[in-house]
């Protein structure tokens, strides 16, 4: 840029401080909330109106100081629209530091975009996008939005650190019902309790908040309710459509989703006698599980399509037998239909999906759910949990998209809240063999054979059943953990069970994988399995340890070498015993062979702050003991190599 053009942007950034301080100049801040902040939220006043019990208006107006590049998503303003939920107005405004306007917008001026999301067909979501592309820091801006709402599904929480490294000068929450009216609330870290006022014949509850410092998120820390101010929002009385619900239980939500799925579950003719076919002559409730997920499998594919109440409501099970396709609630309506023409009792069950993302908060009924599943019946205390929207899953295994969770089941009888199954240390496995052979070019011939279980085997189930062999091979050329390497040969066999397993064959050709220096050779008996977790300590750890993830590891490796070598230096054994987990590795040389054995046990659990530390140091022990090399030593009288 020209240096005239830096001369004039500068002297009007300077005339506009020049010019007075605005409310929001940036001065005004508290230099406190400044620490660890990307953004500053200046003021926040929300308002959510519940008119009638399909009705409300929420009023949302804010003002946000971004202090540097890493907050410029603050600055966007995004929100969507749907039958249920219409954009009434917006306006927004542009700020620069000294609190000077600089712009403003109306709704108008807003990009309008289609909010269907990637893996939906067809939705009736649509978005209005803002953004002032201002990069003159520090700016800030200012929106003002009002939504109607023609559902009462859904409350809009709280929430006025919502991210990190954002700050809080205030904000409030107010919510304003008919004195007749009841809503709930669950707040987390809100010291006392929320002021309530009366103007006539409303209610008005609300709840204030400020000088709240940015917080820093730590590794493995608890999810964000835990770290922040926070209250939820859940009606009692509720409509959608013209359907209407209470959420005050589970069981009585669960009575309103029963009422979505009354008259859906008529079979066609045909499939029924396909149903007769293939379970009839079976005994085994099992079994006849199994043959009608297959058929389910073999006989509709998954297709996303949300509109209105088609969002929470499933098409018929005649649909899906006609089309051959459905969404989450439309294949699980269906498969329930089959059960039940088998005589086999299942469950509709809301779930929320997704890898962590699995919480919701029990104790508080509301919609908190993104995804459908089905719990078959076979037996009084049986269960058999299904996902129907995938073709390629084994019966009765949920993978980590919904497993370890709550899962509200619904029946003619309202909702109860389960846990689906969970997978932990003793089944997310990965167990492997590896023969290799080292050349006197250095090159390492390896024959691996892993069996994965479990979760480990989650990605390379979808990887086989859903790339071509050429993607395979593609994949694991870039993805193994060697800098030069051909894959000349691979294989994968599944065996699909509640607990399923795929094995894997790899022929690998590594180059380069020894270092000669004179007579010495230097090699890395962990061929394939190594940590690469590296944590820097943190002395004024602030929040306790979350592990979410557990999982056993072990390989056994034979390594041929050349002849003449003896051991000049070995690492040593390391055996660690900790509540985080096991690890063991060993490594000698046997003639011409080096035999090396590592394993690795991952433990899931929750520990106090304090605790980090250890942690950092387990898996520092760790990442060192998997790069230990072995150093072996020429005989005089051998030559070559």
């Amino acid at each position: 840029m020209k240096k005239w053009v830096i001369g004039i942007l500068t002297n009007l950034f300077v005339l506009s401080l020049l010019a007075g301080e605005g409310e929001y100049a940036v001065s005004k801040i508290n230099p406190l909330l400044l620490k660890n902040a990307n953004a500053v939220l200046r003021l926040e006043e929300l308002k959510f109106e519940v008119s009638a019990t399909g009705k409300a208006t929420y009023k949302n107006h804010y003002v946000i100081t971004i202090l540097n590049e890493n907050g410029d998503h603050w600055a966007e303003c995004y929100e969507y629209y749907d039958k249920y939920r219409k954009i009434e107005s917006v306006e927004g405004y542009l700020y620069d530091a000294g609190g000077n306007q600089l712009k403003k917008m109306k709704l108008k001026e807003m990009e309008d975009l289609s909010g269907v999301s990637a893996i939906s067909l067809m939705e009736d979501d649509r978005v209005k996008r803002h953004n002032f592309y201002h990069k003159v820091y520090p700016y800030t801006i200012e929106y003002n939005i009002v939504i109607d709402y023609n559902s009462t599904f859904f409350f809009p929480p709280w929430v006025p650190a919502s991210r990190s490294n954002l700050a809080v000068e205030s904000s409030s929450m107010s919510m304003v019902c008919k004195d007749g009216y009841q809503f709930r609330y669950k707040a987390f870290n809100y010291p006392g309790e929320p002021v309530v006022t009366t103007e006539k014949d409303t209610k008005i509850t609300t709840w204030t908040a400020k000088n709240i410092s940015a917080i820093v998120k730590e590794p493995f820390a608890p999810m964000w309710h835990e770290l922040t101010t926070m209250v939820i929002f859940g009606p009692t009385d509720f409509q959608v459509d013209s359907y209407k619900g209470n959420m005050r239980s589970w069981q009585d939500f669960g009575k309103f989703q029963y009422t979505l799925l009354q008259g859906r579950d008529q079979l066609p003719d045909n499939v029924k006698q396909d149903v007769h076919r293939l379970t009839d002559a079976v005994t085994d409730k099992n079994q006849k599980i199994a043959l009608l997920y297959d058929y389910l499998q073999k006989n509709t594919r998954y297709i996303s399509i949300q509109l209105g109440i088609g969002g929470w409501q499933p098409f018929e099970a005649k649909f899906v037998a006609a089309k051959a396709y459905g969404d989450c609630k439309a294949l699980t309506n269906y498969m329930a239909s089959l059960l039940r023409e088998a005589g086999i009792k299942s469950y509709y069950s809301l779930i929320r999906a997704g890898e962590n993302a699995g919480y919701i908060t029990d104790d508080f009924p509301s919609q908190q759910f993104n995804h459908v599943i089905l719990c078959a019946v076979p037996q009084p205390k049986d269960t058999v949990w299904l996902e129907c929207t995938s073709q390629t899953l084994p019966c009765g295994y949920l993978s980590d998209f919904t497993a370890d969770r709550f899962a509200l089941l619904v029946d003619e009888n309202g909702g109860q809240l389960v846990r689906t199954p969970v997978y932990g240390v003793n089944e997310n496995t990965a167990i492997r063999k590896i023969a290799a052979a080292l050349d006197e070019q250095a090159t390492l011939s390896i024959k691996a054979t892993t069996v994965y279980g479990g979760s480990q085997q989650d990605d390379i189930h979808g990887m086989i059943n859903n790339l071509s062999k050429d993607k395979v091979k593609e994949y694991l050329h870039e993805e193994l953990d060697f800098a030069t390497y051909e894959v000349t040969a691979f294989d994968y066999k599944e065996s699909k069970s509640s607990n399923p397993l795929i094995e894997e064959k790899l022929d690998i050709q590594v180059s380069n994988y020894a270092t000669m220096s004179g007579r010495r050779l230097f090699i890395l008996p962990n061929v394939m399995t190594r940590s690469h977790r590296k944590m820097a300590a943190d002395e004024n750890r602030k929040y306790p340890v979350i592990l979410n993830y557990a999982y056993t590891d072990i390989d056994t490796v034979e390594i041929n070498i050349p002849a003449g070598y003896t051991a000049e230096s070995m690492p040593q054994e390391v055996s660690l015993d900790t509540r985080f987990g096991k690890y063991r590795s060993k490594v000698k040389l046997e003639a011409d062979k080096l035999i090396y054995y590592r394993s690795m046990q991952a433990f899931s659990g929750r520990f106090e702050p304090a605790a980090y530390n250890e942690l950092v140091k387990f898996y520092e022990t760790v990442y060192k003991a998997d790069r230990s090399r072995v150093v072996l030593v020429k005989n005089e009288q051998t030559k070559g190599f």
